[in-house]
């Protein structure tokens, strides 16, 4: 499985708040969601938004309250990947179970700049820097998580055995 984007930068800390914001959360609809993914921090991001782009962020990743909204709002708005020095550990695992791929890696998170056009080979773990050249490794996922995002998340793979 690989991922292939141009990089959209965030902070540390940035909260679930901030990913979905609360007063769209009464809506079960996944694209709706997306529509207002990271509005709040970054008003252009969907109109900048293109299928398979990639956040790069710092530390402590999807903190605050455990919604799932917000990783599922990141996937639904096309993001391939998310890389950040670290995640908050309820969005980690909120990640993994809507099948949201993401890696932790403190070298590429301080290295790769916005606009970066980055590839992610997650068997691996290697993230490439196309733009700058530069290479960075992340811990790759073990195969069953890797499956589980392959099939879409948590539920999906579940229904697939």
């Amino acid at each position: 499985m690989n991922a292939k984007g141009f990089v959209h930068t965030y902070p540390d800390n940035v909260d679930t708040d901030v990913i979905i914001p609360a007063r769209y959360l009464n809506t079960p609809d996944a694209k709706e969601l997306a529509a207002h993914c990271m509005e709040d921090i970054d008003a252009d991001f969907t109109k900048r938004m293109k299928e398979g782009d990639i956040m790069v962020a710092g530390w402590n990743f999807g903190c605050g309250s455990s919604r799932e909204h917000a990783p599922l709002a990141i996937k639904t708005a096309g993001v391939s990947c998310v890389i950040a020095k670290s995640f908050a550990r309820i969005f980690y695992r909120n990640a993994i179970n809507i099948g949201l791929p993401i890696l932790e890696c403190e070298e590429a998170s301080n290295a790769i700049a916005a606009g970066d056009e980055v590839s992610i080979d997650f068997d691996t773990g290697v993230i490439q820097d196309i733009t700058t050249g530069a290479s960075f490794q992340a811990e790759p996922f073990p195969p069953f998580i890797q499956e589980i995002i392959s099939k879409g998340g948590l539920m999906n793979s579940i229904k697939n055995k």
